[in-house]
């Protein structure tokens, strides 16, 4: 399937760049203006229990001396204007398209943890990265919300990992979990299609409708 996966990736971004590489260099070109130098952030993921790689996105936050861990409540002072507009839509994430290139992700996958919580869940995340981890993915359209809902609640740093250890990882390795199981080309371009018209605020948000045939993997 990874072989199936790759060529996926790559004809899809083919067919994607030519739009979104010149709104990348545009989107770029305000942070600077608006925001200054750097206009993209860095950190490290992971791409299987063992292997991490830099994950690129565009800057939406001031900078801090010591960024850690997953994004909440504590971290909400921080995300500009324009960086807020950003993550809404998430055209933040468009240099993943490097990532993409390198082969590091996929368009789509479980989302790519951080080392800290992969060392604290080895058995889970050697399951759920039996999948390269995406852009998108089943785990993000059924729960991400929820997810950014609850960690706002959060104040301190400390709080927003423990909430996240204790409520979002679980949750999400069993939806990640579902993805593997029913994975396919098809499924994989349904996923894609269903986050284009979220972006553009077609189709509601949480659960999603039963895939149409042509997603469904064969029994």
């Amino acid at each position: 399937m990874r072989g199936a996966k790759r060529v996926f990736d790559l004809a899809l971004l083919a067919l994607l760049a030519p739009l979104l590489l010149p709104l990348l260099a545009v989107l770029a070109a305000l942070l600077w203006a608006a925001q200054g130098r750097p206009m993209f952030f860095g950190s490290e993921r992971m791409r299987s229990p063992t292997e991490g790689f830099t994950l690129w996105k565009l800057r939406s936050m001031t900078m801090a001396a010591q960024d850690s861990g997953v994004s909440g409540g504590d971290k909400a002072a921080r995300i500009t204007p324009l960086g807020r507009a950003l993550r809404r839509l998430r055209l933040d994430e468009l240099p993943q398209m490097l990532n993409i290139l390198r082969g590091e992700i996929s368009f789509v996958g479980p989302r790519p943890p951080l080392r800290v919580y992969v060392e604290a869940f080895p058995a889970l995340y050697s399951a759920v990265l039996k999948a390269p981890p995406g852009v998108t993915g089943l785990a993000s359209l059924v729960y991400a919300d929820h997810e950014a809902r609850l960690l706002a609640r959060c104040t301190t740093a400390a709080e927003t990992d423990a909430l996240y250890r204790r409520a979002c990882i679980p949750r999400k390795a069993r939806i990640d979990l579902i993805y593997l199981r029913h994975q396919s080309a098809g499924f994989d371009l349904w996923l894609v299609l269903v986050t284009i018209a979220r972006l553009f605020g077609k189709g509601r948000k949480g659960r999603l409708p039963r895939p149409p045939r042509w997603a469904q993997k064969p029994a």
